[in-house]
């Protein structure tokens, strides 16, 4: 297991006050870009991040199981356990169609250890069985579409240098009392690939994320010298999903990085834990190391999150998650 550091302060944040227009201040704006993730405290006020909580606990609750196909959500794969990325994987997420085509739709996909290993039935009543809920929340359930395409997060875009960002998936993700499973070290542009690499992870607690009950890690600084040597497509066949090499004509840092020598083969990365309160936004920059621990406690760690993709750099047809017919969401209104 990679070294962990404790927690460090938050970023500083002005108001709690959710449709904020403000950007991220010059401090901020440096933070993020020197370590790669920034931690914003009291993004959401306290009202709204409950009332996003119970929207995802009623979802959880209400969806029919009779007619679910159980696919499950594999976070294993070699690939991203590597501190430099460069191993191939052997064990995809998941790639049947039920996950494929749920980019314009939302669908609910199932921790492995929810189920009993010999005889497949699943050992948890259902709404503490889900890893997550995705990926079209941010269009199709008006709680979560009135938090995502908000006047903020477009002025946060904006600092980040946008032109014009465009929301390409959403996700609530349950991590479930003694089942949510490990996240291994991975780079979110590992899966939402643009040439140039453009994606950045708004991630939202909406309960507080602890050391116990599987916060995130990040290590810092790993956005410059961290390629995305690899990334999640489609297999030619049409028969599910593998990793394949961004090849020669691939871009591995997004347009005008500040790069940094490669970290050495073998060596490890050091980790540090973003222990956060609910309400907390945390930025994630596409490059960065980051990872989770498996909720071994027994209170649950929801979170919601979306990704934003810069709208005019190259998204092909080889990515699994392909836009909905009226493309991607804009965030710039």
């Amino acid at each position: 297991m990679a070294p962990l550091l404790p927690s460090p302060p938050p970023s500083p944040t002005s108001s709690s006050q959710d449709d904020l227009e403000e950007g991220l201040t010059p401090e901020q704006l440096q933070t993020y870009n020197e370590d790669g993730y920034l931690i914003i405290p009291d993004a959401l006020s306290a009202s709204t991040t409950a009332s996003l909580l119970h929207e995802a606990q009623s979802l959880l609750s209400n969806f029919p199981l009779s007619s679910h196909p159980m696919t499950k959500f594999s976070t294993g794969d070699s690939s991203s356990s590597s501190s430099n990325n460069k191993n191939k994987t052997s064990t995809p997420h998941v790639g049947d169609s039920y996950f494929l085509t749920s980019g314009d739709k939302i669908r609910f996909f199932f921790e492995e250890d929810a189920f009993d290993p010999t005889t497949n039935e699943l050992l948890k009543p259902k709404h503490r069985a889900i890893n997550k809920i995705g990926h079209y929340l941010h269009e199709l359930n008006p709680a979560f579409r009135d938090t995502t395409l908000t006047p903020r997060h477009a002025a946060i875009a904006r600092s980040l240098g946008f032109k014009d960002p465009r929301v390409l998936q959403s996700m609530v993700i349950c991590k479930q009392p003694e089942i949510g499973g490990r996240v291994k070290p991975h780079q979110d542009s590992t899966f939402l690939y643009t040439n140039p690499p453009s994606a950045v992870g708004f991630w939202i607690a909406l309960e507080d994320a602890t050391a116990e009950n599987g916060c995130l890690s990040f290590a810092r600084g790993s956005h410059r010298r961290t390629p995305i040597n690899t990334r999640f497509v489609r297999k030619p066949d049409g028969s599910g999903v593998e990793f394949a090499e961004v090849g020669v004509d691939g871009a591995s840092y997004p347009r005008d990085a500040k790069v940094e020598k490669e970290i050495a083969v073998g060596d490890e990365e050091t980790y540090t834990l973003g222990e956060v309160k609910a309400g907390t936004l945390v930025l994630i920059h596409g490059n960065l190391l980051h990872q989770s621990e498996r909720n071994r406690s027994g209170k649950s760690r929801f979170i919601y999150t979306f990704h934003v993709i810069e709208g005019q750099e190259k998204y092909d047809k080889r990515n699994w998650l392909q836009p909905p017919e009226k493309g991607f969401s804009k965030l710039y209104r």
